[in-house]
């Protein structure tokens, strides 16, 4: 097989992660085979400093005519001057926006070799953290109308919550599909007590339920559902919901695992393109150091295998080979608690003799 790859290096520790996975997708196409074709597409600061803007049009192209895009965090101190359109963090959003991403893909898994990194209660821990947030990306309050006005009560703030039946379909949609990928349960979480939208959301799920029989399904209140992660995540595979929610919900999923730097996630839209990404930032504090945890990234790369390609022999390779780096003590500073710390290289080394 044949696949394109567009990569947005990004900012800070991003062309080092990024660089770690590709290595890691080199390594996997020989073993299974495969021609993987690397096209660059510069985005965010490394994007503002060479060409005077963060999402130059030729990178968009790139991605484009490519079949799936692997990114590395964006932006730095070294930008926060510029005017908003101006910041690194603009290219994240065009590109999402360019290339019709709505649904984003947070996975949250806990290994059991960090089990003792996660803050759970080791009993809730050792019974196992492994589930998808699906978070609808393009709606919701994020995108509503905002602004200032007068009341009786003086100036005043308002954001507003919409979402239409068609977005809520599409998001539904894509969650019961990834459900039946995994072990067919999803959690629908909303705050139907009290929202209009989410009481659309909810009459729209239950609809689409229907067509998928073979997945249990459940509705869950947001308050509840953030109180659930923490007290019995084992119970969860995946959890689909809206935008502010689906922000929320996964950051504190992500802590349950005991580092951002282990976690992927994708954003996809219609049909099979997506764009892959480590959930943790630039963090230019160690930049250059060769101390970022490239696991994350490698992670990404599997997803993309996986979702955007169908190549899920090779994601499971990579996913079991990141597994078999842990269980044999190999830590980067974020994880390595009482252990000696390695490299970037050293971990990615020894992923690639595991794969």
């Amino acid at each position: 097989m044949h696949c394109k790859i567009a990569l947005v290096r990004g900012d800070g520790i991003g062309p080092e992660v990024v660089s770690a996975a590709v290595e890691v997708l080199e390594k996997t196409a020989r073993v299974f085979g495969h021609a993987f074709e690397f096209l660059e597409a510069p985005a965010g600061g490394a994007a503002i400093d060479a060409f005077g803007e963060p999402l130059p049009e030729e990178s968009v192209r790139v991605c484009k005519e490519s079949g799936s895009v692997l990114l590395g965090a964006v932006g730095g101190p070294k930008w926060d001057s510029l005017p908003g359109h101006l910041r690194p963090e603009r290219a994240l959003l065009g590109l999402r926006k360019e290339l019709k991403l709505y649904a984003n893909l947070r996975p949250a898994k806990l290994y059991p070799a960090l089990a003792s990194h996660s803050p759970l209660r080791p009993d809730i821990a050792r019974a196992g953290i492994d589930m998808v947030i699906v978070r609808e990306l393009t709606g919701g309050i994020y995108y509503g109308q905002r602004g200032r006005r007068s009341s009786d009560l003086g100036n005043e703030a308002f954001d507003t919550e919409a979402y239409s039946e068609a977005e809520i379909e599409r998001i539904g949609i894509c969650a019961f599909e990834l459900a039946m990928k995994r072990r067919k349960s999803l959690v629908s979480v909303d705050k139907a007590n009290v929202l209009e939208t989410s009481r659309l959301w909810r009459e729209v799920m239950h609809r689409l339920s229907e067509s998928y029989p073979e997945v249990e399904y459940r509705d869950m209140l947001v308050d509840n559902a953030a109180m659930q992660l923490v007290r019995r995540p084992a119970q969860f595979d995946v959890i689909v919901t809206s935008n502010m929610f689906g922000d929320i919900l996964s950051d504190e999923a992500s802590a349950l695992t005991g580092s951002i730097g282990l976690l992927p996630s994708s954003s996809v839209g219609d049909g099979a393109f997506g764009l892959y990404e480590p959930i943790h930032g630039s963090a230019p504090d160690i930049a250059g150091q060769g101390i970022a945890n490239p696991i994350g990234t490698i992670l990404s790369a599997a997803m993309m295998l996986r979702y955007s390609f169908s190549l899920n022999l090779e994601a499971q390779r990579i996913e079991d080979a990141v597994g078999e780096a842990l269980r044999h003590g190999l830590r980067t500073a974020d994880i390595a608690g009482h252990r000696t710390a390695v490299s970037t290289e050293k971990m990615t080394q020894k992923i690639l003799e595991f794969v």
